[in-house]
């Protein structure tokens, strides 16, 4: 599975990394990603927290379980990669926390943005930290302002989308060309 940011520059290689894992992949319809995108929809109109949308995630057992960990994590809450690594039992794991946080490849499903450094501030994002902190702040928006459009306007030394000053969390699913998947051929 795959569910990425089209202008990440690691897209290729997670494209090669599903190929490798999962045989050869081919766009397409499928009931599993109309299920997704039905559920994007719902989380960027706020009437959505959790994802239900059945997942296949190849990876190492310690990836699996640190995307497990993420997955407790309730929207609108972050954790730091050192709290992620002692509620797997592994203190002073921080860094491999974050290599699997990292190869995460089920963006927002898998709620890899809600992770925090240790100071409480951002950092690495493969979506970019503009989009992290977006996402953040959709999240922990109280549930009487989620009708209302949220504009974000990235900090001045973040790394900003290309041509656009801010970003409008749109209120509607993404369109398709805006989201990355493969279908395992039958």
């Amino acid at each position: 599975c795959l569910l990425e940011f089209l202008d990440r520059r690691m897209l290729p290689t997670q494209l090669a990394i599903v190929e490798r894992r999962l045989g050869r992949t081919v766009p397409g319809r499928h009931a599993h990603l109309e299920r997704v995108q039905a559920e994007l929809t719902e989380y960027f109109a706020g009437s959505r927290r959790d994802f239900g949308v059945p997942l296949v995630v190849p990876g190492s057992p310690f990836e699996r379980r640190v995307w497990d960990e993420l997955r407790r994590i309730p929207a609108g809450e972050t954790r730091s990669y050192d709290a992620l690594a002692v509620a797997l039992g592994r203190p002073g794991a921080a860094r491999a926390v974050g290599r699997a946080n990292g190869r995460n490849r089920l963006a927002i499903v898998i709620p890899c943005h809600r992770v925090i450094g240790a100071n409480g501030g951002l950092t690495g994002y493969g979506g970019g930290l503009w989009r992290k902190q977006a996402l953040l702040d959709l999240e922990a928006r109280p549930r009487d302002l989620e009708s209302r459009p949220l504009e974000v306007k990235p900090a001045p030394r973040r790394a900003k989308p290309p041509n656009s000053p801010h970003l409008t969390i749109p209120r509607s699913a993404p369109h398709p060309e805006q989201i990355t998947h493969g279908v395992r051929p039958t």
